[in-house]
């Protein structure tokens, strides 16, 4: 059981209610607080007092007065001229995401909903119905208005959802799941519903979290070419990296040394040759700023997971109301821009690593494209060609979205932070990246073929075992996509993995 209070969300625990379904509960101390906003927000509506989104309109309209009998229908109307979404629908998980981001956004009592309100979305996600999202059409300022407005309509039995796999209106679902939608939204709870940067938080967090495991893996691909080369392993010695003291680079060094510490397959300065490539050489000045951004990312999402971003906020101790602009997803938004860089970049190393296993002039210990019979097999020449399709795509997809910014409601709203965009990016840049990882491995085991298994680690060979349950050697050309699957399955499934490893990325965040 997930308790929400405001303060305590995570990375695990996120994906734990968005992927695994635990269920979640929200913190007794923190119903206290909800209560005390939604008092205030009672006596500004009996005191007849003008407040941005309680009695007013919204964005440019914010100057029209709304009279207290439309209260509940301003809220309602805002619902529904706001779910104008387009595009595919968002996967299930990153619904529950938003579900989940917006409940402990409430729930730190500076936005004035019942409890009612919050009941009811955490009985949509106990419940494990799913509002249907449309992925596009969100601007990143004053929050993922669109998205989260098809993420609350259902609330009140509008819109669709799906419900047993099923995707059906709104009332027939929440019937056979035997909910009764909300019968109204009181002054404010619209507007809190709506505002905030869930969508692109949870979005985002998904694609850390796989980001996470990808920069794992891609240093165990890198330590199985490192074999297939045998790479010169001084470039991990601590002394190297306390000269330029980067933590991701000296974690990436101590890493490395770790998952080749049981190898005879790497050499040493002057045994064959006196320096590597630097797809070799430079793995932890490469993966080590990978890493670093990691941890920067991590740090900045799991604040905002536990941000109120509302507008305006209530401060119940002081019976203060401000108006300001917490929805806006700038300090996010960037962060998934340079987190899509430096994913990239471990497809970019992954695919030189390729190439230098199957190109004979280049590595000058294997045939050419790892094939015995050369010339009527192509081998693995077509591997790196995927390889370096995902790698060209993954650089057009690089290109920050959080540098535009299109004006919108009247000129109101005259900088918006394309946050949503910038994570729907990242996520397609980490499974493109996952593909190069995966192929690098596909290919590192048919090097080791040639290379030699009895001197390999005690990692490399865990991986290769995994990968030869159903990749045989390559003898002659064969369709190679089912193999490539099955290995970047394995990597989906996390079914090659090392505790010791995964312990040592997670440290210190």
């Amino acid at each position: 059981m997930i308790i929400l209070d405001g303060e305590t969300l995570d990375l695990k625990k996120f994906i734990a209610v968005a992927r695994d379904k635990d269920k979640v509960e929200i913190d007794k101390k923190a119903i206290d607080r909800v209560n005390k906003a939604h008092r205030l927000v009672e006596k500004y509506v009996k005191n007849n007092r003008v407040i941005y989104g309680i009695n007013t309109g919204f964005g440019k309209l914010s100057d029209v007065r709304i009279k207290v009998d439309e209260l509940s229908d301003l809220q309602r109307n805002l619902l529904m001229s706001h779910a104008c979404g387009t595009g595919d629908l968002f996967p299930n998980d990153v619904v529950r995401g938003m579900l989940v981001l917006r409940i402990n956004a409430l729930v730190k009592g500076y936005s004035g909903i019942r409890i009612e309100v919050l009941e009811k979305l955490l009985e949509f996600l106990n419940s494990d119905i799913i509002p249907v999202v449309y992925s596009q059409g969100s601007l990143g300022a004053s929050g993922d208005l669109v998205p989260l407005a098809h993420m609350a309509l259902p609330l009140l039995g509008e819109g669709e959802v799906i419900y047993k796999h099923k995707r059906q209106p709104s009332s027939t679902g929440l019937k056979a799941a035997g909910i009764e939608p909300l019968k109204r939204l009181e002054a404010k709870e619209g507007l809190a519903l709506i505002n905030g940067t869930q969508a692109m938080v949870s979005v985002g967090a998904l694609a850390l979290y796989d980001a996470i495991k990808t920069f794992k893996h891609s240093l165990i691909g890198a330590t199985m070419s490192f074999e297939a080369l045998r790479g010169i392993c001084d470039v991990f010695d601590e002394r190297i990296h306390k000269a330029r003291p980067h933590k991701g680079q000296m974690r990436v060094a101590k890493m490395m040394q770790y998952t080749i510490k049981d190898s005879n397959n790497v050499s040493h300065q002057g045994d064959d040759h006196i320096q590597d490539a630097y797809s070799l050489r430079c793995i932890p000045q490469v993966h080590g700023a990978t890493l670093d951004a990691i941890t920067h990312a991590l740090e900045k999402i799991e604040i905002e997971m536990n941000s109120a971003t509302d507008n305006p906020l209530l401060f119940t101790k002081e019976g203060d109301v401000l108006s300001a602009g917490n929805f806006h997803g700038q300090p996010v938004a960037m962060v998934f821009d340079y987190l899509a860089i430096a994913i990239h970049e471990l497809a970019n190393i992954s695919e030189r690593r390729i190439e230098r296993q199957v190109n004979t002039d280049i590595n000058k210990m294997f045939p050419p494209f790892l094939t015995k019979y050369k010339g009527r097999n192509s081998g693995f020449m077509i591997v790196q060609y995927v390889a370096a399709s995902l790698v060209s795509e993954n650089k057009i997809l690089a290109h920050p979205a959080s540098v535009d910014s299109i004006p919108s409601s009247g000129n109101k709203e005259d900088h918006v932070s394309m946050g949503t965009i910038a994570a729907r990016k990242l996520h397609q840049i980490v499974k493109h990246t996952r593909k190069v990882i995966a192929l690098e491995m596909f290919t590192s085991a048919q090097a080791l073929d040639f290379q030699g298994l009895n001197q390999c680690g005690l990692l490399s060979r865990k991986a290769y075992d995994v990968i030869r349950k159903k990749v045989p050697f390559i003898e002659e050309d064969t369709m190679m996509q089912p193999y490539m699957d099955y290995v970047e399955s394995c990597l989906i499934d996390d079914k090659i993995n090392d505790d010791e490893l995964e312990a040592m990325v997670w440290k210190n965040g």
